[in-house]
């Protein structure tokens, strides 16, 4: 089990991308949240193994169909096994 924080740089806010976000999240079985932050930016936050988290990285920086993504920071951590779904945020 991994975890990361990842902020999300570029066009992601008001185009779909954290429903993009959430819906990649839960079709790998990946949990944790998704929310807008005040400069623009998105974060995410997530568990799961790491293949599939490296996966969901890969992911997160192609975006949604609206999105232009140009960064994605990435912090790896311990799990802190708090999470039972990923949720957006508001």
């Amino acid at each position: 089990m991994k975890a990361f924080r990842a902020i999300v740089h570029g066009r992601v806010q008001m185009v779909m991308y954290r429903d993009f976000a959430q819906r990649n999240a839960r079709s790998r079985g990946v949990v944790g949240t998704v929310r807008n932050l005040k400069d623009g930016t998105v974060e995410v936050m997530a568990e799961g193994g790491e293949s599939i988290l490296n996966e969901y990285v890969e992911r997160l920086k192609k975006g949604s169909l609206l999105s232009r993504v140009e960064k994605v920071n990435v912090e790896w951590r311990e799990p802190m096994r708090g999470f039972s779904d990923f949720e957006i945020l508001y």
